[in-house]
């Protein structure tokens, strides 16, 4: 039986507050959601969908505020508490929030005849902790698509 090795940080309890810069990946990192042109994100209908229910995860978790890449950027907040112990996913953690938002977008494309579309399994989350590593977050985020090279193929 192969077991998973754990990225989850060993007794951070993700229930808490705090501040987490998540990334989640389509599977094979397909570009389901638009394209980049002159170096902005330009959505598709999956993509507009995708930002939406991403827009709406605060409705779902009142404790939790989802940030899409820029405009508005909310100021840091406080350091995130230490830990309690890891274990079985928490109504309301990090897990739980990340994987109702990829069921919901994955629903929404079954219904809609986008059958195709896949999230890689997991996600990769880095605990925010000083205003320093939030400001290079914020300006990865906001720069990340004038990296994309427009002539880079976009299926692998």
């Amino acid at each position: 039986m192969h077991r998973h090795h754990s990225l989850r940080l060993t007794g951070y309890d993700y229930s808490s507050a705090g501040l987490y810069f998540i990334t989640i990946c389509t599977k094979d990192r397909l570009h389901y959601f638009g394209t980049i042109s002159n170096g902005e994100m330009i959505l598709n209908e999956t993509g507009r969908t995708a930002e939406l229910f991403l827009e709406e995860v605060s409705i779902h978790f009142s404790h939790a505020r989802a940030m899409s890449p820029p405009p508005g950027v909310p100021p840091l907040p406080g350091v995130p508490p230490p830990a309690n112990q890891f274990g079985q996913p928490i109504a309301g953690s990090v897990s739980v929030i990340i994987n109702q938002y990829k069921s919901s977008v994955k629903r929404w494309c079954n219904k809609n005849g986008h059958n195709f579309f896949q999230w890689q399994p997991r996600f990769h989350d880095h605990i925010i902790r000083n205003k320093k590593s939030y400001q290079n977050i914020v300006n990865y985020i906001r720069n990340n698509p004038k990296l994309w090279k427009e002539e880079r193929s976009y299926l692998k």
